[in-house]
Order: C-alpha cells, then structure tokens, then sequence
C-alpha cells in the first residue's frame, strides 16, 4: 500500500455534534481537509468514518500516520 500525503504538520480542530457521521481524509489528497472529497478514488485509500456521541472539540489528524485514525495520536511530533 502507497504512503499518505501528508495533509497538515498540526491536527485539525473541529466541533462536531452527537449523532452526526463524518469522514476523515486517509490519503491526503483532499481539498477539504479533514475531510474525504473523493480525492482517493484510484488508489487503496478509503475513508474513516467517525461518529460523535456527544457535541464537543475532536482534534482530526492532520499528518496521516496517526495509528488512532481519525484522531490525533501525536504522531506528527
């Protein structure tokens, strides 16, 4: 499998609200980062579904080598 592109050195803060599904960005390649924009079509990459069970601040990875995806685990450090 190919590398990610790396999308940002920082995790992208977001407000999400419970019960609301989001899709986080896998490969990189997406003009609306965290966020997938179909940008993988073609390659192994799909995207992360994240569901919020409560309304409140998530930090989305930003360099794509988190191992908690879609979450920030630090990685870029």
């Amino acid at each position: 499998m190919s590398e990610p592109v790396r999308a940002a050195d920082v995790p992208f803060p977001v407000e999400v609200e419970s019960g609301k599904s989001y899709f986080w960005c896998s490969c990189g390649q997406s003009k609306s980062q965290p966020f997938c924009d179909g940008s993988h079509k073609g390659t192994d990459f799909t995207p992360v579904k994240y569901e919020a069970v409560e309304s409140k601040k998530v930090f989305f990875c930003g360099c794509k080598q988190t191992k908690a995806g879609p979450l920030c685990d630090g990685s870029h450090n």
